[in-house]
């Protein structure tokens, strides 16, 4: 099978809302790019509701199903993350965070009942997000002689590259979005331009 490089995550941050014998279950549904910028979003949440008992969550990112987190944060063991988690694989999306919050309503929801508070919470949240695709690509800088221009814009007219960043000047840079399907085709053709220096920063 050839290598897919895109995937399904949601646009903008989305809001959910599940209810069940007096407990709330508030849902964040979030566009994530690393493990980083799960930390800022949970301590937010965690300040804009100190009373609530739970803030359960799970994230996957990348296009294998290897890096993922879920936490129940003192809910029974497997009945909050897990419930999260399976959610997005089952809307088949990365790259996305989903905190849910909970209210406690003085009633026990027992295993089945917290299982399906978490998971119908966390669908509504996708359910209000917008899904778009997206496509992993390597981010290349590539340094040039102001005569090679014209050749090193054919290339990103002809791939039709997204340009992050340029600059021209007597030294000109620029640095180019190329997806991973693209990169046997793009990268040795800006190699073969004469006093043109191609380098790899990340993959996004």
């Amino acid at each position: 099978m050839l290598f897919d490089d895109s995937y399904q995550t949601i646009e903008a941050p989305a809001e959910g809302f599940f209810k069940d014998r007096g407990s709330k279950f508030l849902a964040f549904a979030y566009p994530i790019s690393s493990e980083e910028d799960t930390k800022p979003l949970l301590v937010a949440l965690r300040d804009q509701h100190p009373k609530a008992v739970h803030h359960c969550y799970a994230y996957r990112l990348g296009l294998d199903r290897n890096h993922y987190r879920a936490n129940d944060d003192g809910e029974p063991s497997g009945t909050a993350g897990r419930p999260i988690l399976n959610t997005l694989y089952s809307k088949d999306l990365t790259n996305v965070l989903v905190v849910v919050v909970r209210y406690f309503g003085g009633t026990l929801l027992g295993v089945p009942g917290l299982i399906n508070a978490y998971k119908t919470a966390t669908e509504e949240a996708i359910h209000q997000a917008t899904t778009i695709t997206r496509h992993v690509s390597d981010v290349y800088e590539i340094l040039f002689p102001y005569e090679a221009m014209n050749d090193v814009m054919k290339i990103v007219k002809s791939n039709n590259l997204d340009v992050q960043e340029q600059t021209f000047e007597m030294e000109c840079r620029l640095v180019v979005l190329v997806r991973k399907t693209m990169l046997n085709q793009v990268v040795p053709a800006f190699e073969g331009i004469e006093k043109v220096e191609i380098r790899y920063l990340k993959t996004v």
